[in-house]
């Protein structure tokens, strides 16, 4: 798809507001040569650091009619919690992901890569701008964070050893999927509190056959989970996406791409 087909996910410090550039021609073959960068990434405390690989020179006016998705609704849909992830190309495919599906990307720290890393930008080509990321502290700074947050909200966590099937599970409005380090996956608190604290939803897990294969890469576990969650819930948040940008006079590329 093409990127000027996207439309900008919104927040600032707690709402910071992201949006495109004018658009260009929407039809327009992806070369690696169009890839632009900013050289820095902007970041936004407290709570929590939003960025986004645009400057502010980039950024429009978010008081505008072009595409403003009010955070109300965008919380009340579906959210990924990435904690600790190690690989930037990764992290990267999964921001990718979130922008082609209209959902909003959470990272807690320690990370194993900058956030200024080639890898990461490479990987989320130039869709960074169309992607709500939030970086927090700790698994405890993301607690207050998502605690904060109005509405109904579930925890679930993605592990080898969770009690139920992805597919077999019921996802609902408000669902934050949460994913471990390739690594050394959940740690024990974010386990406790999805499993047994105030929000928790249950351990979900990704069947495989583990006779060759350790696990399932993290970027293709997140992309299995996300979209069968989208599917059970209809799609909801790509049509509200869908709905603004052709109100909004925007069009989608229906041309097949896949960089």
């Amino acid at each position: 798809m093409d990127p000027t087909s996207l439309r900008a996910l919104n927040l600032r410090p707690s709402t910071a507001y992201f949006r495109s550039r004018a658009p260009g021609p929407i039809f327009r073959r992806f070369s690696p040569s169009s890839l632009r960068f900013s050289s820095s990434l902007a970041f936004f405390r407290p709570f929590s650091r939003f960025h986004s690989a645009v400057d502010s020179s980039e950024m429009g006016d978010c008081n505008s009619s072009g595409g403003r998705v009010p955070d109300a609704l965008h919380q009340k849909f579906l959210q990924v919690v990435l904690v600790s992830p190690q690989i930037p190309g990764n992290t990267g495919t999964i921001a990718r992901t979130c922008a082609a599906s209209a959902v909003g990307l959470h990272l807690i720290e320690p990370l194993g890569y900058s956030v200024d890393d080639t890898k990461l930008k490479r990987a989320g080509l130039d869709y960074w701008p169309y992607v709500v990321v939030k970086i927090h502290g700790s698994w405890a700074e993301f607690m207050d964070y998502f605690r904060q947050q109005d509405g109904e909200k579930r925890l679930l966590a993605f592990t080898k050893r969770g009690t139920q099937i992805h597919s077999d599970f019921s996802y609902k409005q408000g669902d934050w999927l949460v994913f471990g380090s390739e690594t050394s996956g959940l740690p024990g608190e974010a386990l406790i509190d999805c499993s047994n604290g105030q929000f928790s939803g249950g351990t979900i897990r990704i069947p495989m056959v583990e006779t060759y294969v350790r696990c399932l890469n993290l970027s293709v576990s997140v992309g299995i989970a996300l979209y069968e969650a989208a599917r059970q819930l209809n799609y909801e948040q790509m049509q509200l996406h869908t709905k603004i940008s052709a109100d909004s006079g925007r069009l989608f590329s229906s041309e097949d791409i896949f960089s």
